[in-house]
């Protein structure tokens, strides 16, 4: 007779917390396995969906050497009045947008560049 993953898991809502601990330290040890490399093995595989991102942050990380260009490059991509994007300017590292389109976020990060500011994409 086959247990069905419904049948399993109707089981274990019936556990208490502590019997759940036991019986995942007793299939840890029944089939030499972690829950902790389970839990690692998912993130190896969640980076593979990061690489397919398609929302992303520009940050500033440093206004450079001509503030006063990237404060106006700053105005113009986001809307900010001129004390806004100061303090923007000289908070960084700060997010100048967030989860937008790869294609805008490279043109932000070269209309920032070119006025002397260093900018990542995250």
């Amino acid at each position: 007779m086959s247990i069905t993953k419904d049948q399993i898991l109707e089981a274990l809502a019936e556990m208490s917390v502590m019997e759940v601990v036991e019986l995942v330290e007793a299939m840890e040890e029944k089939f030499g396995v972690s829950a902790a490399a389970a839990v690692v093995a998912g993130g190896a595989e969640g980076g593979a969906a990061a690489e397919e991102k398609t929302e992303f942050d520009v940050v500033l990380t440093n206004h450079g050497a001509n503030k006063v260009a990237v404060i106006k490059a700053l105005r113009g991509a986001t809307g900010l009045g001129l004390k806004e994007a100061k303090g923007m300017a000289e908070s960084a590292p700060v997010a100048v947008k967030e989860a937008i389109s790869k294609e805008e976020a490279e043109a932000l990060k070269a209309d920032l560049e070119a006025a002397g500011a260093e900018v990542e994409i995250k």
